[in-house]
């Protein structure tokens, strides 16, 4: 005698047992909206990515500046080694010398300045859109929480 499908009836030892009933009448607390909690998973991750785009071009902007800053060091350099070079008194060489030294820390301070203000301006900007996202992100929270 083969073996065939059995009947659910006669194989489901609860006999009548009906699930959806069974779960109707468990008062279940309401599911969280599933497409509100995608679109807000979607909205987190475009902030984040502007977050790190913005970041991004502000490391692309400060490495940009860095190289326009090592290349007029060195033309200033060259300059000054070929002023230097030329016959004079050994005090206004050294006062010379002073002045170029003076210069340079001057331009060196300026540029970190400049350098600094560049990448704490990125930063701000995009700590400032993740800042944003996170308190439309808990006001979204705090939204479904009163619809459940």
């Amino acid at each position: 005698m083969a073996a065939g499908p059995r009947s659910t009836a006669k194989s489901n030892p609860l006999g009548e047992f009906d699930i959806t009933r069974y779960f109707a009448d468990l008062k279940l607390p309401p599911m969280l909206d599933l497409d509100a909690l995608t679109a807000a998973n979607r909205r987190n991750i475009e902030a984040l990515t502007a977050a790190n785009k913005v970041a991004l071009e502000g490391a692309q902007a400060v490495a940009k500046r860095h190289m326009e800053i090592m290349q007029q060091t060195v033309s200033e350099m060259t300059a000054a080694m070929q002023a230097l070079a030329t016959p004079e008194a050994p005090k206004a060489r050294a006062a010379r010398q002073a002045e170029f030294a003076k210069d340079a820390y001057q331009h060196a301070v300026a540029n970190l300045k400049e350098l600094g203000d560049l990448i704490q301006r990125a930063n701000a900007e995009a700590l400032e859109l993740v800042n944003r996202r996170f308190a439309e992100a808990l006001d979204e929270i705090k939204t479904l929480a009163e619809k459940t």
